[in-house]
This record gives structure tokens, sequence and C-alpha cells, in this order.
């Protein structure tokens, strides 16, 4: 029966009664999983969103008033809507909380892999300062334990670099697949999330490899025209040699607005090689395409991002390196001081990267997710498929296949 105002529309299927209870009666929630008992397929995750969203504030509802405005779905660890700063970096932290085990177990044993080098490299540093410590002349006599402390010092920082690269692009399909079901609600463990990323491995160390040459072809014509002024004597007078450190310095603003511009244009070339399943070339130009037209934007949170996490990481490694360095500088080179100083500088690393790492790559991920969600409306693909996963209790695994886009420009 009408009154007055037209029928009222239908709720949508699986989400409330045709029928609404009476006013105070308890009513069911939409965001819990089926009754019965009845259990998600195995293999499959249960879904485990949060609260029911709540009303955020009044609109106009003709003919009756003001009526709650909901806010928009969020079954994980971000709304599905086009995301702010803040949902970005509160994603990332819920992306940590929601699967601790997973993401910073991983992120631990990939720093530490990374730090042990760096404590080698600075044991053999302790261990030579004893004797410099006890007569200076020896650092410029070129007394072998100088140069084996040079040795150690520099390979350790290689030795780190290399391991970095490696373990660092292995960690970051891990987390971007976590990433991609957390989105849902959905859970998985550090095997389920290396079963599902590991045959993109391939295509991820290759988008890596060519970022690194990208970044790297300016240092190496660089170094060539510097060789080339040493050998033909351009740098002897003191004017030349003011006229170098002039084009120096100003070399140096070049390249890091080089490397900033390409890191920033390539930043979703590892989401789309996990996620959406594309080659190393293929990936870096569909990140290239969603970074256009919100170039400032994605540099100044990725900027932004590397200032927060520098200063956390800062908070946590600079007292462990520092303490490891004075105990290693004063007990002269001793075994048990050496130990313990180069024990002290690996926890230092370790706990820095391990923050470092995940924060990065979730909060690489979410802007990755909300460019397609502003360039491609992929919010409406993901509220659906949200919708019908929240039907039916609970995350299907193909939920992963949901970032593959419909077309492949």
């Amino acid at each position: 029966m009408s009154d007055g105002h037209g029928p009222s529309p239908e709720p949508p299927s699986g989400w409330a009664s045709e029928q609404p209870p009476p006013y105070g009666a308890p009513q069911a929630s939409p965001w819990t999983a089926p009754a019965g008992g009845q259990q998600p397929p195995s293999g499959q995750q249960p879904y485990e969103p949060g609260p029911p969203p709540q009303p955020y504030g009044q609109m106009p509802y003709p003919g009756h008033g003001y009526a709650p405005q909901p806010q928009p779905l969020r079954p994980g660890i971000i709304p599905l809507r086009p995301l702010r700063l803040g949902d970005i970096f509160d994603g990332t932290i819920k992306l940590v909380r929601s699967n601790p085990k997973a993401v910073l177990g991983l992120s631990a044993i990939a720093a530490l892999l990374a730090a042990i080098p760096l404590a080698v490299g600075q044991a053999f540093v302790f261990g030579s300062m004893g004797s410099v410590l006890a007569d200076p002349t020896l650092a410029q006599g070129g007394d072998p334990a100088v140069l084996d402390s040079f040795i150690g010092q520099y390979g350790g920082t290689f030795a780190s670099y290399a391991i970095s690269f490696v373990v660092v692009t292995l960690l970051t399909g891990v987390l971007t697949r976590i990433l991609g079901r957390a989105v849902f609600g959905g859970k998985m463990t550090a095997g389920e999330a290396w079963q599902a990323s590991k045959g993109r491995m391939p295509a991820l160390f290759g988008v890596v490899g060519l970022m690194a040459l990208v970044m790297l072809a300016p240092v190496a014509v660089i170094a060539a025209v510097v060789a080339v002024l040493v050998s033909t004597g351009l740098t002897g007078s003191s004017d030349s040699v003011g006229g170098l450190v002039a084009l120096f310095l100003a070399v140096m603003i070049l390249y890091i607005a080089y490397v900033l511009f390409f890191r920033t244009r390539f930043a979703f070339a590892p989401a789309a090689v996990v996620l959406e399943g594309r080659g190393p070339i293929d990936a870096l130009r569909r990140s290239w395409r969603l970074v256009t037209g919100d170039f400032w934007r994605v540099l100044g949170i990725l900027m932004l991002t590397a200032l927060v996490v520098g200063m956390v990481a800062a908070v946590l490694q600079v007292p462990f390196v520092f303490g490891g360095t004075i105990i290693g500088l004063i007990g002269g080179g001793s075994t048990a001081t050496v130990v313990v100083g180069a024990i002290l500088v690996a926890i230092g690393g370790t706990l820095g990267a391990m923050i470092t790492y995940p924060f990065e790559a979730g909060v690489a991920g979410l802007l990755y997710a909300d460019r397609r969600m502003r360039a491609e409306a992929f919010d409406l693909v993901l509220q659906t498929a949200a919708i019908e996963q929240q039907r039916q209790g609970w995350v299907h695994a193909s939920a992963d296949e949901l970032w593959h886009p419909s077309d492949r420009p």
C-alpha cells in the first residue's frame, strides 16, 4: 500500500530480509557468515570483515527530512573507493596488523639476510681499530689490518646490496600478493602467498633489473665524462676545479630529479607483474599509464612515505648501531667486543629494515589500487565482488583474479 511517496525500493538480494523487523527487535547482520554452520569449501578463507559501516553524516531525503549516509563498503584493510592519504597509511598498518606472522616474519628474515654482511664488515673494522688507536701511524703506512678493515667494510656493503636486491624483490612479490587478498578481508599464510606468487618471480626480477639499468645509466655516462676530464688534464687549475665542483652539483641535482621521475613512473610495475600477471616490459608500460594524470600526487606520497619510514627506522636502528660501534671501538679489538658490536649492528639493521620493507610495499600496492579506482572505476569491480563474498560468507581464492583487467591495453 502506497503512503503517497511511491513504492519502496527493493533491497539488494542477500543483504536484508524483505520485511524489516519491528522497531527495537534484534536485526540480522549481513556481515555474518551463513547460518546453519555452513563452512567455506576446502582451501577458502572465511570472510572476516570488520564492524558494519556506521553513518558518518546526514543527507537530505525528500519527504522524510534527513536519512543516514552510509560509509563505503570496507570488507578488508581499505574502503572500496578512491583513497585518501590517511586511507593508504591506515590500510598499510592494517595489512601488518591483520597478518603479522606473514608480513613481519618475512620482512624480518629479509632484513636479517641483508644486515648480516654489513655486520661482518663492521666486525673487520672493529677488529682493526684497536691497533690503529694504539698507533695512529699505522693508518698511513699501509698496515694489513687497515687494508682488511677497508675490504671488509666495503665488501660487506656490496654483499648487502646484492642480497637486498634478491630478498627485497622476493619479499615485494609475496607482500603484494598478501595485500591483494587483504583488500577483500582475506588472509594468507607465508607459504600460501609464496605458492601464489612464485610463478611471477622471474618477471618481477626482470622489472627490478630493468629499473636498475634505467637508474644507473646516467651514472655510467657521468663516470665516463669525469674519466675523460681527468685524462685530458682539465682538472689541474684552481679555476677548472671550481667549475667542476659547480658542474658536479648541477649534475647531482639533475640526477636526483631523474631518479625521482622514473622511480615514480615505474612505482606500480611490481604490482602489475604480481596481481595482473604481466611481463616486465608490459608492466613498466602499465605503471607509466597509471601514473599519468596523477604524477605529483604519487610522487608526494612516495616521498612522504620514504621520509616517515626513514625516521622510524632511524629511531629503531641508531641506538643499536651506535652502541655496537662504541663497544667495538673501546674494546681494543678483543674477540668478545667485536662479536657483541657486530651483533648489535645486525639487530639495528634488521629492526630498521623490518619496518621499512612492508610499509613501502604496502603504500605502493595501495597507491596502485587507488590509481585503478580513479582511472578505471575499479572500485565498482571490487565492491561487486566484496558484496558477493559477503553474501556467501567467505573470501574465495579466485578473488586474486579480480585484479586482472578485463581488457589488456
